[in-house]
């Protein structure tokens, strides 16, 4: 009687499966079938296509535009009676007559305020807010 137990026993593990198994409705068993149906390699090329794709929409999608910034190039000049002068030809003036005139050092310098008049042909200086003074331009 054993033998025809373990007979039973396995004809009904044989069996169980096929009575579990259901249908699933429409569309969900057709996707299903067709991904065990595919072969391994398939899946891997069909799973990176995809994401080639989606990064060339990107790259393909309008970018916003940055917003440009232009150079400005600003340049002052001081013209009277021929002769013509920068902002930076005058501070090197003063700076001139700050080392060479009065003996100051370069490390000493903190501030410079320059007046031009050009109907004096002068520039008057204030440095460090005390010392003042004129050049002739």
């Amino acid at each position: 009687m054993a033998v025809t137990k373990k007979e039973t026993a396995k004809a009904e593990v044989k069996t169980t499966p096929a009575k579990e198994v259901k249908p699933v409705e429409g569309k969900a068993s057709e996707v299903k079938a067709e991904v065990k149906e595919a072969p391994k390699a398939e899946t891997k090329k069909a799973a990176k296509a995809p994401a080639k794709k989606t990064a060339a929409k990107k790259e393909a999608a309008p970018k916003k535009e940055a917003v440009k910034k232009t150079v400005v190039t600003e340049a002052v000049n001081f013209q009277f009676r021929g002769k013509s002068y920068t902002p930076d030809d005058l501070l090197k003036s003063c700076r001139d007559v700050w080392k060479y005139d009065l003996g100051g050092k370069e490390e000493d310098l903190k501030s410079i305020e320059l007046y031009v008049k050009p109907e004096e042909n002068t520039t008057y200086y204030v440095i460090n807010g005390d010392v003042t003074g004129s050049f002739f331009i």
